[in-house]
């Protein structure tokens, strides 16, 4: 009887079925392309009717997301007032507090910007004469008939497009009118709101069946949370920059310092754009009114705020509240302000966090077993290795008796 080493291995047989034929794979592949592209090009068509039916009802949308936005802000101080005010009441004194607010602030920057006027436009003629005498010498060497000539060149285009200009100041009369209506639909929303927007939810399930009403309520919790978290992180945000970076402005001694902080405020809404425009127009003004040297100070205190925005702020606050990728927000700023303007530009952050917050819960709704925040969760594990559960702990060894 022979050795079972010698036995020979047994190697399974594997049968294969009849090999596709070339050309079937290339049928199937372009159909595969066909079907995926009637797909997109669906998605394309349904995304381009959505901005068309966005830019006519512009009008309309506008006021609405201003007026969420601003109940928002608002919600906090109506809250506080509804213990000792009726709800409509207290919505009115809010928004009369913060219409006061506004007034007393463009009240108190009016006579600061008029009482530095004079000394901006006379530090201005004299970095023109400055300008003047560098390119009048070397290298450029430019005589004063060159020099006249490029003023007289310069009229002249501005002559030739007098018509054009005269129609852009029309249409700004225009946009001022358009804006003033805006404002007080803003006004009126955010007092509905305020008085009656914890009350929309529930009265949905009048008109909406249990499923339904579910979604709703948990949707509308999720967009407020939202909106309401991007609001106070941004405007943490934005205040930080401000006093750091007016300090530094009226430090340097640079004019204006109060009006360029309220401006970098205001700015700082509108991400990583809004920053970069109000940081340049002050070192502008430092640059026209003290030197190159004062302007690149007050340069080197706005990239060190906005250093310390962007790496600890801006991830802490904005990023934590809304867990949106900075890529995510480049986009949608630039989406929103080549639509829609400076608006826009505005509200795009917003509007791509509801987006986020709809897309995250409907992937949860769908797949219930995944995370509806995984960056959350993520964070979350994180504090957890770093400060250690009792489950991670080495239990003690007992001792022997």
């Amino acid at each position: 009887m022979s050795d079972q080493s010698d036995t020979p291995p047994v190697v399974p047989v594997v049968h294969r079925g009849p090999r596709e034929e070339p050309t079937r794979i290339v049928t199937r592949g372009v159909d595969r392309i066909f079907w995926w592209s009637v797909r997109l090009l669906v998605i394309g068509l349904a995304l381009s009717a959505l901005l068309w039916v966005l830019g006519k009802g512009w009008s309309l949308i506008l006021p609405l997301l201003l007026g969420i936005l601003l109940s928002a802000v608002l919600w906090p101080l109506a809250q506080v007032l509804r213990a000792v005010l009726p709800r409509s009441v207290a919505a009115i004194v809010s928004l009369l507090l913060l219409v006061g607010a506004v007034v007393g602030i463009f009240a108190a920057l009016i006579p600061n910007v008029a009482g530095q006027a004079q000394e901006i436009s006379t530090s201005a003629v004299a970095g023109l004469n400055t300008l003047q005498d560098y390119v009048s010498g070397p290298p450029l060497n430019l005589g004063d008939s060159q020099i006249n000539d490029l003023v007289d060149r310069g009229v002249a285009e501005l002559q030739a497009s007098a018509v054009n200009i005269a129609g852009g100041v029309v249409a700004g009369a225009s946009s001022v009118g358009s804006g003033v209506i805006t404002a007080l639909l803003v006004l009126v929303l955010s007092f509905f709101l305020l008085a009656d927007g914890d009350r929309f939810l529930p009265w949905s399930r009048r008109w909406l069946d249990e499923n339904s009403h579910r979604h709703a309520v948990a949707l509308g919790s999720r967009i407020w949370v939202a909106i309401r978290g991007y609001i106070v992180s941004q405007a943490t945000v934005a205040l930080v920059d401000a006093v750091f970076i007016g300090i530094g402005l009226a430090i340097v001694g640079v004019p204006l310092a109060l009006p360029l902080a309220v401006l970098i405020f205001f700015a700082a809404f509108i991400p990583i754009v809004g920053a970069v425009a109000s940081g340049a127009i002050a070192v502008l003004i430092a640059l026209v009114t003290l030197g190159w040297v004062q302007a690149l100070i007050v340069l080197a205190i706005v990239l060190a705020v906005q250093q310390i925005e962007g790496n600890v702020l801006q991830p802490f606050l904005v990023g934590k509240s809304l867990a949106l990728h900075p890529a995510v927000v480049i986009g949608a700023v630039t989406v929103g302000g080549t639509l829609f303007n400076i608006t826009g530009a505005f509200l795009a952050v917003p509007v791509a966090a509801i987006i986020t917050v709809i897309l995250r819960y409907v992937h949860h709704e769908l797949v219930p077993g995944e995370p509806e925040n995984p960056q959350e969760v993520e964070r979350s594990n994180r504090r957890r290795r770093r400060v250690g559960t009792p489950d991670e702990e080495t239990p003690e060894t007992p001792a022997q008796s």
